[in-house]
């Protein structure tokens, strides 16, 4: 794919070189003009190139260059490099900030004088809606359609900002609603692979506002999730800050036997990486076993990096990488291109080769069998054959031992053989000894009559499944365990099962092509009898838009306190994430939510007792509707070609005719709607001028929180719902919204109102100048009286005191969100103190002109004696106008007295926080440019 190019290399190592692709020609830099390139692992020669290429002698120098030639697996990282990523990928929550940022850049550009239309993103930028729909409506034809009007309506006034968007700017562009899901639209349509811009071929990389942006790993493009800060430098052409990485080497050898999915083989990773430590640190596979992985697995397996914790997990290029770009519709041109850069590059894999890696770890893939996960983490993973005494163990976490009778039930004792007897081992006739029947407890039990809509009446108890869900990219991006969930279906539907009457079951595939070889296979109406009607185009349950389960079984599970069960094929079941009625979740494969949706309890084994009865009276189990993988791959081959690729994503920016007939405004500026309380002009550049302001030390502070150790990004920004009571909810209700349109934090991250109403007011945080209260509050020292953290940063605002935090160890770690920083800086916070901090969140805070300082090592507040009453004096940033870093600045607190060290680590950080921050930065450079 070629793009615009306006890199220039100073090209120290004289990488230039030229590859010769059939009748074109690309200019490249040659990974082997730097000693040591040759021992690196794939994902760091990905890293070297993006520095020869990118070399300017300030940012990226020699030095970075030859540091990572020389890299050292054994040592700590400790070199920090910046990293271009080639392309920034967005949803709609994270990215709609992004957009309203380039459209106040925009208007302050005129303010200035300057161009309006020379603020572009600088990388291709590209936004996916797919995290608003919610799955209202389901089991019925008319299922996706309603969904979809709702979604309009609660999202218009966003949908239409995001269409103004995408004809103001160039390279920005928005996969509207109702397409697929951000990650597997990247994996088969938007990634590149290789890029071409200008005549220079390079290798795909990306940033995405997104923890999941690593699905894209599994095609051999480097890429993770960032704030969205970060995107937005990555946008405006600036760097990305990191520090090389330590990289573990994952060797796979064997194939998965008979009846294991790809969810089996994930969830056992996961469980492996955890266990292992991976945080921080890039994954690589490599090994035989890597050929024996397609596509579509290891797009599965990279979907769920940031559920064991590393920045990447990523699969070298090779054959099967080439096949699935061909069967997605990509052109013969592209394909050899790929082919051609990757072994002239030494970045194609050699499944006898040995890197040099920094830890290894191993995993023979015959020995994966199947799992689920839960019940409130990704990386508990459960064999099946040991799922019922799991959940049985896991219940009396939640109900305690109410309910609960000592010894063995009937039907457990007869469903589970002696030790030494065989059972089930996969869902195909393999067979091992299963675990003694003694290890099973009797379950907790609370049986509730509940009469549906229908006039019907069930009993619902502790363990009964009341979501299964077909959702997420982790797996509907996977034609084999999607195509298997359906073959299950016609095979249940055959035999006479239905789904029991308390289950909702959605079906949210990532995108159309889904449907369409559904649809091609004539398996749809197997799927929708039982109930699994298509929902939507988006995450819906995985992120917690599962809507509201069976109003019975609701009222139910309040009333009487039943802990229920969700079953999901996503990647995270956090507690209290999928759906505020249900406790217990559970990931799974898609066939496994249908049968779970056909058992409608946990408290069941799948293996060795039966899902149902058939239609002709004899029980069903589920070894007599698993189809073979020989089944399964049949149907893929019959069912799926790169026609129906390319006819899904023919048009895939147009959208459909609710799209195209959203009332759009036009012209290069945005015309904002002073009534809208979802997309407002955020203040950054008020005021702004050319010059910038000399940075000044801080006199008379007073401290906003006092917080302890692991404060989070979570604690800080607001994602959840939106409380009536809280200044949020107040500030909605005061312009006319309705409680049932509040929406949530999320969808709202447009209006910077909402937000910095709602920074650092998680109702878990404690503020340690506010005891006693949990939540956002403080005590505001002008007047003594404890109230809201954002009506008290007001009143200090409003009389010209300027604010400080102190916190402990880790400040900021957790996910990157940039309104942790943005409504940081907006309540008025001039510094951070803090023991240390998540490396992301203080370059944020520096991105928006938040100094970011460390206590002396050792020290902390509690040893400094400080209790965040006092005021605050903070001398010599003033430093920073002299072009250089203080190594310290001095603070002085009613008596108490230190050196605070100065975390700003890099001259380019430096740089964002003498303008003010790093939008300010990017503005005056386009200003002086244009």
């Amino acid at each position: 794919m070629t793009e615009e190019y306006d890199v220039a290399s100073l090209d120290t190592f004289g990488a230039k070189s030229r590859l010769e692709v059939g009748d074109a020609a690309y200019d490249i830099y040659r990974l082997d003009a730097v000693a040591g390139h040759e021992r690196l692992p794939y994902s760091l020669k990905i890293l070297l190139e993006n520095l020869l290429r990118t070399e300017d002698g300030a940012n990226i120098t020699a030095d970075h260059i030859r540091a990572l030639g020389e890299w050292d697996p054994s040592a700590e990282p400790s070199v920090e490099i910046q990293f271009t990523p080639g392309r920034v990928l967005m949803q709609d929550f994270t990215g709609v900030p992004c957009v309203v940022d380039l459209a106040t850049m925009r208007e302050a550009v005129v303010d200035l004088g300057g161009d309006p239309t020379k603020v572009n993103p600088l990388a291709p930028a590209e936004l996916v809606i797919d995290h608003s729909v919610i799955a209202d409506l389901f089991g019925a034809p008319d299922s996706f359609a309603r969904n979809v009007e709702l979604e309009y309506e609660r999202n218009r006034e966003r949908y239409q900002f995001l269409r103004w968007g995408q004809t103001a700017f160039n390279e920005f562009k928005v996969v509207p609603p109702g397409t697929g899901i951000v990650h597997q639209v990247n994996v088969e349509h938007l990634a590149r692979t290789v890029i071409v811009r200008d005549g220079v071929a390079y290798p795909d990389t990306c940033v995405g506002t997104d923890s999941h942006t690593t699905m894209v790993n599994g095609l051999g493009v480097l890429g993770w999730g960032v704030g969205g800060i970060e995107a937005e430098a990555a946008m405006l052409g600036q760097p990305v800050s990191m520090l090389i990485p330590k990289v573990v080497g994952f060797k796979l050898s064997g194939e998965l036997p008979e009846g294991v999915t790809a969810t089996d083989l994930v969830l056992t990773i996961t469980e492996m990486l955890r266990k292992h430590g991976v945080v921080g640190k890039f994954v690589e596979f490599y090994g035989p076993g890597v050929s024996a992985v397609p596509l579509a697995n290891r797009a599965t397996i990279g979907n769920m990096s940031p559920e064991y914790g590393s920045t990447v997990a990523i699969f070298p290029l090779d054959d099967e990488t080439i096949k699935y770009l061909t069967l997605t519709g990509r052109s013969a041109a592209e394909t050899a291109l790929v082919e051609a850069y990757a072994k002239a590059q030494g970045l194609w894999h050699d499944a006898a080769a040995e890197p040099n890696y920094s830890e290894r770890l191993e995993l023979d893939l015959s020995s994966i069998e199947p799992s689920i996960a839960g019940p409130k983490r990704p990386q508990d993973r459960v064999p099946l054959k040991s799922s019922k005494a799991g959940f049985r163990a896991a219940l009396v976490d939640y109900v305690g031992t109410d309910g609960v009778e000592s010894g063995l039930d009937e039907a457990s004792a007869e469903s589970f053989p002696a030790s030494d007897s065989p059972a089930f081992h996969g869902v195909n006739g393999h067979s091992e000894p299963h675990e003694s029947a003694t290890a099973m407890q009797r379950r907790a039990s609370k049986k509730v009559t509940v009469t549906g809509t229908d006039g019907n009446s069930y009993e619902l108890d502790h363990g009964h499944v009341v979501i299964a869900a077909i959702t997420s990219c982790t797996n509907t991006s996977n034609p084999q365990v999607m195509l298997g969930a359906a073959l299950l279906a016609r095979n249940a539907v055959d035999k006479g099962l239905t789904r029991k009457p308390w289950v909702k079951t959605t079906l949210a595939p990532g995108s159309k092509v889904v449907t369409d070889y559904y649809d091609r296979s004539g398996l749809t109406p197997y799927l929708e009898k039982l109930g699994f009607n298509l929902v939507g185009y988006g995450c819906t349950t995985c992120i917690g838009n599962s809507g509201p389960i069976l109003p019975e079984a609701s009222a139910a599970v309040n009333e009487h306190d039943l802990t229920v069960v969700s079953v999901l094929s996503g990647n995270r079941n956090f507690e209290g994430r999928i759906n505020p009625d249900v406790k217990m979740n559970y990931l799974a494969s898609p066939p496994l939510v249908i049968a779970y949706a056909l058992a409608g309890t946990m408290d069941i084994d799948l293996l060795t007792e039966p899902l149902g009865t058939g239609s002709d009276g004899q029980p069903v189990f589920l070894k007599d509707i698993w189809p073979s993988a020989h089944e399964i791959n049949e149907v893929v081959a019959s069912a799926i070609d790169p026609a129906q690729f390319a006819d899904s994503y023919a048009d895939v920016f147009a959208g459909d005719e609710k799209w195209q007939g959203l009332p759009t405004p036009t012209g290069n500026t945005f015309a904002w709607d002073q009534e809208s309380t979802y997309v407002r002009k955020p203040p950054y550049f008020e005021g702004m001028t050319m010059e910038t302001t000399p940075v000044v030390d801080f006199t008379g502070a007073r401290v906003l929180a006092k917080l302890g150790d692991s404060v989070t990004t979570d604690h800080i920004s607001p994602a959840s719902t939106i409380k009536a009571d809280s200044p949020a909810g107040k500030y909605l209700a005061e312009h006319g919204v309705e409680r049932r349109d509040f929406n949530s934090y999320g969808s709202r991250r447009g209006n910077h109102e909402v937000m910095i109403r709602g920074t650092f007011a998680n109702i878990r945080l404690r503020n340690q100048i506010a005891p006693g209260t949990e939540g956002g509050f403080t005590t505001n020292f002008l007047s003594g009286a404890v109230e809201s953290i954002y009506d008290a940063s007001q009143a200090y605002q409003a009389a010209g005191v300027p604010l400080v935090i102190l916190s402990g160890k880790e400040y900021g770690s957790g996910s990157s969100r940039d309104w942790a920083a943005k409504g940081t800086a907006l309540l008025g916070v001039k510094a951070v103190i803090a023991e240390s901090y998540e490396r992301i969140h203080r370059s944020n805070l520096i991105g928006m002109g938040v100094l970011p300082l460390q206590y002396p090592a050792g020290q902390n507040a509690e040893s400094l004696g400080l209790t965040g009453t006092e005021t605050f004096e903070i001398t010599g940033v003033t430093a920073l106008n002299d072009g250089g870093i203080p190594e310290t600045v001095h603070v002085k607190a009613d008596g108490v007295e230190f050196d605070a060290v100065v975390r700003i680590d890099t001259p380019g950080e430096a740089d964002y926080y003498r303008n003010g921050g790093i939008l300010q930065y990017v503005l005056r450079g386009m200003v002086r440019v244009g």
